[in-house]
């Protein structure tokens, strides 16, 4: 499935060349972009930047006051940080990508560990999905950078976030850099060095997890929201302000200094390789990761993610200030890999009594062995990752459909299940193509769906419903339902002089791939994409062919 390098580019640039010329762009814009900076805020829903838009005064507020689709969505079921960056750039859902999930399972690895990471290289010894060599291998479709890079060679590719699969989801193949925080210190692939911007910005964020920090100071609009919620054992969310001890690196992580890192390393990169200051277009890409892990580890409703995203909505101020102190001519583009859940026991006191947490009542390792019983197997009838469910590949080939078909059977009748969806049906579905407000289960279900990674069936879980059992133990919220609280994520377009409108109607992230190529003229081949290209001019002139 995956093809070598050069075997990809010499492809991107022949398909390049046979497609049709680029248009011209319309006076809307500004002359042909020197720099696309793509932003990805992990975990902004739809609803997150509905709530906060009002508040926002920095880089935020600027992408906000530019063309605005507030009803984008992740359209695919699998709404997990590594299928949604790869959307972002690739233009691709995951049916098309191959990333359909954070991890999946891979019988046929020779290794105990059958679970592959997403960003993994599994050819690598001893390789598992928690300790593996960070690669773009498992993206089986280029990403903006890799079609730019197979056009002008010379065009400079670098993505930061302190996610690895942040990171190479949006750099793709072929980045100049891409730095990720690994648990102990930002990394890159083996051998690559850093600037010496870089690696300055290395040491200064070292010297500041090194250091104490006290709690941050709440704004009016955290206030309103410091509520304690209790989540059992005395243990309470909603009203933490980020104060830690020198050294914790976990707290870091889930902290809103952690994306004034990734802004620091976008800046320095920014800088030290003079990007759009070239002959050819560059990509800074960069994924903010902190209200990912802060929704995880505290919930949405709270003042933790209030003092994230006013946090990231300076540090983005920030950036935007050093790229127009530049004079470079850049197109900004922001969105989200996902959106998220809150806890269900916030939620139960707002209103929405029906939000449970997942209990005994569905256990997958139960009907495997109930279904192993009943058909007289010697192993276990069915594995589970997430909502993909296989069939043991030691099932005899005669026995699969029975498994399958019982398997439907008693998931069907769960009480927290709302539907089962066969893989063979799936594959065989068209791709959707009516507007993804309105696709069914089974449509978002085909936008996730690549054979040969995806289960034999597809379990979607009931509305509201949370998979995670007891929030006492490590994360209280989290996403990755068929559900639209996870699908919608704001589109966010903006550039100096940009003619600002706002379109409501439901368009999808894999669509700001085809609406950033006739920007900087870069042709995209028929039939290699899943997206269609936005009109960002919003009077009679096209920024489309």
């Amino acid at each position: 499935m995956y093809r070598p390098l050069a075997a990809l580019a010499a492809l991107l640039c022949a398909s390049a060349a046979a497609a049709q010329p680029a248009p011209s762009v319309s006076p809307a814009l500004p002359r042909q972009p020197a720099l696309i900076v793509a932003i990805a805020v992990d975990q902004l829903s739809a609803d997150l930047f509905a709530e906060y838009r009002p508040h926002f005064t920095g880089g935020l507020r600027r992408m906000a006051d530019g063309v605005v689709f507030p009803a984008g969505y992740q359209s695919h079921a699998a709404t997990e940080t590594c299928p949604g960056h790869a959307t972002i750039l690739t233009g691709a859902r995951p049916s098309r990508s191959g990333i359909i999930a954070n991890d999946w399972l891979d019988q046929s690895l020779s290794r105990e560990d059958k679970v592959l990471y997403c960003s993994e290289d599994p050819s690598v010894p001893g390789s598992s999905s928690s300790r593996y060599t960070v690669s773009a291998r498992q993206l089986l479709v280029p990403t903006l950078g890799d079609r730019i890079k197979a056009v002008t060679p010379a065009s400079r590719v670098v993505a930061v976030s302190t996610k690895d699969r942040g990171a190479v989801m949006l750099g793709g193949h072929q980045a100049d850099q891409l730095w990720w925080w690994n648990g102990r210190d930002f990394a890159g692939p083996a051998g690559q060095q850093p600037a010496p911007e870089v690696a300055a910005a290395f040491a200064a964020i070292r010297t500041r997890i090194a250091t104490a920090q006290p709690d941050l100071p709440l704004p009016p609009p955290c206030e309103a929201r410091a509520q304690s919620v209790p989540i059992g054992d005395g243990k309470t969310v909603g009203t933490g302000r980020f104060g830690r001890a020198a050294g914790d690196l976990r707290a870091w992580r889930a902290s809103p200094e952690a994306d004034t890192a990734t802004i620091d390393i976008a800046i320095a990169m920014f800088e030290s390789l003079r990007l759009g200051r070239g002959d050819a277009p560059d990509l800074l890409a960069l994924s903010a990761s902190a209200p990912d892990y802060v929704g995880h580890t505290y919930g949405t409703g709270g003042s933790e993610q209030c003092l994230t995203l006013l946090s990231l909505d300076r540090e983005l101020g920030r950036l935007f200030a050093a790229l127009d102190r530049s004079g470079v001519r850049y197109v900004a583009v922001l969105t989200a890999d996902h959106g998220g859940h809150d806890l269900p026991e916030r939620n139960q006191a707002r209103a929405a009594p029906d939000a449970i947490r997942v209990d005994a009542r569905f256990d997958a390792k139960a009907v495997a062995a109930q279904i192993s019983r009943e058909l007289r197997l010697d192993v276990p009838a069915l594995l589970a990752q997430g909502a993909d469910f296989y069939v043991h590949r030691d099932v005899p080939r005669r026995r699969r459909a029975a498994v399958i078909r019982r398997a439907a059977e008693l998931l069907r009748a769960n009480p927290l299940v709302e539907e089962v969806l066969l893989g063979s049906e799936l594959a065989a579905m068209p791709s959707p193509s009516r507007p993804p407000e309105l696709w069914s289960l089974a449509e978002r279900a085909r936008a996730s769906y690549f054979p040969g990674r995806s289960g034999d069936l597809v379990v979607a879980l009931k509305q509201r419903v949370t998979p995670i059992p007891d929030p006492r133990l490590g994360y209280v919220a989290t996403h990755g339902s068929f559900w639209d609280y996870d699908r919608r994520v704001p589109i966010l377009f903006w550039w100096p002089g940009v003619v600002p409108f706002e379109q409501p109607l439901g368009v999808e992230v894999v669509d700001i791939l085809p609406s950033l190529a006739p920007l900087i003229g870069l042709p995209l081949p028929a039939g290699e994409i899943d997206g269609r290209c936005l009109d960002l001019d919003g009077g009679p002139g096209t920024t489309c062919r």
